[in-house]
């Protein structure tokens, strides 16, 4: 991972992703007793920040291959499968049988081959290298690849110069965290571009595989592979990739309930006036709920695509907050 990579994928990406804005909304900041700004990547193409790794990795291989696979609960799928129909390349996505139906419904529409399996019970990557071998595509994980990786790093560019124009050169950035592709990307952009600005990883309760290795410094892996609304990021295990990167760039990690998720939507929308999925949501959730952070703090709001019944649910269980839903959960 270098510099000129991230700066290769943010120059093939130019005219085909949204500048996403940084938000502030006074009233969350009155309620979290510390100002938040929230940059809004649920306002990206396809709803979530995977637009940026898809349309990375697979720019990078147009012309190479035949078409392209790739693993994904949802948002890397559409990310994916946008840039292939972009690029006029096959497209085939694992998605796991529980998958919300918006994101499998969506990622069909961009014109993707969805292959259903069951996170319990299948060995999805002997699954996924059987058919890319059989059909001589290239595979396109969701984390771990120094693309995917680049391109969710023009969050972090994008980031450094929002939050100077913000005035603000000291906060701590909080970023929702599955196999660590995006905080992993945003730690190195702001490594150069923003030194004060310094990374935290947000995970839900049970499924906090980075915030333990980067306790521990060795690779965690979640007892679970389901149980929790914030399906965008239930991974096993942090990355080969981005665990490194991680322990050398970020602080410790941060853990969310799934109903301070809810709450943290709920707020979204009647605060910011943004639709946020329950991953998508728990950096904000941390900048509200959690003790002990800074004056200033920056979430990532990472994406939106969530299935209508599981945000009426986040309104109706949390139709007014004042307070944290739960006592505030320490860092790990």
């Amino acid at each position: 991972m270098t510099p000129a990579l991230i700066d290769a994928a943010h120059t093939r990406a130019q005219g085909h992703l949204a500048l996403t804005p940084l938000l502030n909304a006074p009233l969350l900041d009155r309620l979290a007793g510390r100002r938040i700004f929230v940059k809004a990547e649920c306002l990206q193409v396809t709803g979530s920040f995977k637009a940026r790794g898809g349309w990375a990795a697979v720019s990078a291989l147009a012309g190479s291959c035949a078409g392209v696979l790739a693993m994904s609960s949802g948002n890397h799928a559409q990310g994916v499968a946008r840039a292939a129909a972009a690029h006029h390349l096959a497209a085939v996505i694992l998605m796991p049988e529980d998958a919300p139906e918006i994101k499998i419904a969506n990622t069909k529409a961009w014109g993707a081959e969805v292959v259903p399996y069951n996170r319990a019970t299948t060995d999805r990557d002997a699954l996924a290298r059987e058919i890319a071998e059989r059909r001589g595509y290239a595979m396109i994980p969701p984390y771990d690849h120094p693309e995917v990786i680049a391109g969710q790093a023009s969050v972090g560019l994008e980031l450094a110069e929002q939050a100077r124009a913000a005035g603000v050169s000291e906060a701590e950035v909080l970023v929702p965290c599955g196999g660590g592709g995006l905080a992993a990307g945003i730690a190195l952009a702001l490594a150069t571009r923003a030194p004060g600005l310094r990374l935290r990883t947000v995970e839900p309760r049970g499924f906090d595989d980075m915030a333990r290795s980067l306790a521990t410094g060795t690779a965690a892996r979640n007892a679970r592979l389901s149980g929790s609304l914030c399906d965008a990021i239930l991974t096993p295990t942090p990355g080969r990739l981005t665990l490194p990167l991680l322990q050398d760039l970020a602080g410790p990690g941060l853990v969310v309930s799934d109903d301070q998720a809810l709450a943290a939507m709920a707020l979204a929308f009647r605060s910011l006036r943004i639709v946020l999925e329950p991953g998508g949501a728990v950096a904000l959730a941390a900048a509200l709920f959690s003790p002990d952070l800074p004056a200033t703090v920056i979430c990532i709001a990472s994406g939106g695509n969530v299935d209508e019944q599981v945000f009426t649910e986040a309104l109706r269980r949390h139709p007014h907050q004042s307070h944290s839903p739960e006592q505030s959960p320490p860092a790990c």
